[in-house]
């Protein structure tokens, strides 16, 4: 492989040393000492000095990842093996629970390798790539995979810009090919999975917390709005707590078909549930003018959204969205407020929750907070890898 040799800003070097995995785009100069995507980085200070080995792969964090501050480290086959076997073996409280077959398996830059990670599901495993720098070294993390005896069939998905070569390839890349829909589990509750069918799976791992705490603390006897449902998960959580009643809420047309599968998988009768296709915005119109109110309303939109009508960034909309929930949110009810947003921190988020309460003019309380749960592991010295916030908050007045 290549490697290059390139010296980074004073700034940069300092960062790297204290645990910093990402090779910032303005490190140094003159961009084109990166070389091509999947080159090997020698970084070096100013005065020369050997920082870290890296790759050069551009994604929205940045130029690279840092691999290494062992200048005598090869990364090679035997690199890539030993990080995802470590990775492996610091799951294994996941691994023997019967009750969770679904987890991160390996998470980015937190196991040591920015730009990709591993999602396992009941044995057959999705890595997802997220730079053609990284992409360019499958071929070693492959042949590891391969000597993995967890992993009964791999798959992958490209989340970089593809500029149409990759479009027609499958997502399949080896192993015993499973049944469609696969069933997982999450804390006892099962849901449905398909790994090549698009970008996404059917349920965000992330969130496994949260949905455990619905389904155990919240949920029992109130009135749920789950809004940006995707595929109905919370719902799902929410009815096996003991909800009165539920609507989930979301624009596009394949959440209902797949929400009426979520409920399905858990014996749920869909047809006492209410599953919505609506742009998440009219329908909170649509509830102030039938005067509908809730008891626990769950707000997970995307970081970014656009419709026909509207652009919804949640760096710029998040506390006013929060306002529109609180207008049919009951008195004394549950707001589980979430972001994933990576470019702010939670005590901004803590700011747009202030906002839309004193706005609304209601107080709140924070019973609790979640951030991401403990198979997505996180390196110190990088705030922007511990992405989800969550708040459950009691909205009073």
């Amino acid at each position: 492989m290549n490697i290059n040799s390139v010296k980074v800003d004073a700034k940069t070097a300092e960062a790297i040393r204290a645990g910093q995995p990402v090779i910032p785009k303005e490190a140094v100069r003159n961009s084109s000492l990166f070389g091509a995507e999947g080159t090997l980085l020698r970084l070096l200070d100013p005065s020369g000095n050997y920082v870290a080995t890296g790759y050069h792969g551009l994604q929205n964090k940045g130029a690279g990842w840092v691999l290494s501050r062992n200048e005598r480290e090869a990364i090679d086959q035997a690199f890539f093996s030993r990080k995802i076997r470590g990775a492996i073996e610091r799951r294994k409280p996941f691994f023997e629970d019967p009750d969770t077959t679904a987890f991160r398996l390996f998470n980015g830059e937190g196991d040591g390798i920015g730009g990709m990670t591993i999602d396992h599901y009941a044995g057959h495993w999705m890595v997802s790539w997220y730079s053609e720098g990284i992409y360019s070294m499958r071929q070693f993390v492959y042949a590891s995979l391969k000597e993995m005896p967890e992993a009964r069939s791999v798959y992958e998905k490209k989340r970089f810009d593809q500029k149409g070569q990759y479009m027609e390839q499958d997502d399949f890349v080896f192993g015993d090919q499973p049944d469609f829909p696969l069933i997982v589990k999450e804390n006892g509750m099962n849901f449905a999975v398909d790994l090549n069918d698009g970008a996404m799976t059917g349920i965000f791992l992330d969130q496994r917390d949260v949905r455990k705490a619905i389904r155990d603390e919240y949920a029992a006897g109130r009135q749920v709005l789950n809004t940006f449902s995707y595929t109905g998960a919370f719902s799902v959580a929410a009815v096996l707590g003991g909800a009165a009643g539920t609507v989930s809420v979301d624009l596009a047309k394949r959440s209902l078909p797949k929400t009426i599968e979520q409920f399905a998988v858990n014996g749920i009768d869909y047809e006492a549930q209410d599953i919505v296709v609506m742009d998440v915005f009219d329908y909170f119109r649509y509830a102030g003018r039938k005067g509908l109110e809730f008891d626990l309303v769950v707000l997970d939109p995307p970081s970014f959204a656009r419709s026909k009508k509207r652009t919804f960034s949640a760096a710029k909309d998040y506390a006013g969205l929060l306002e529109d929930v609180l207008a049919v949110t009951a008195k004394g009810g549950i707001v589980i407020a979430s972001t994933n947003h990576a470019g702010f921190g939670m005590k901004k988020f803590r700011t747009f929750i202030d906002k839309a309460f004193r706005s609304s003019g209601r107080k709140y309380r924070i019973l609790k907070e979640y951030r991401l749960p403990e198979d997505f592991r996180t390196p110190r010295n990088s705030p922007e890898s511990d992405y989800l916030k969550v708040a459950v908050i009691r909205a009073d007045g």
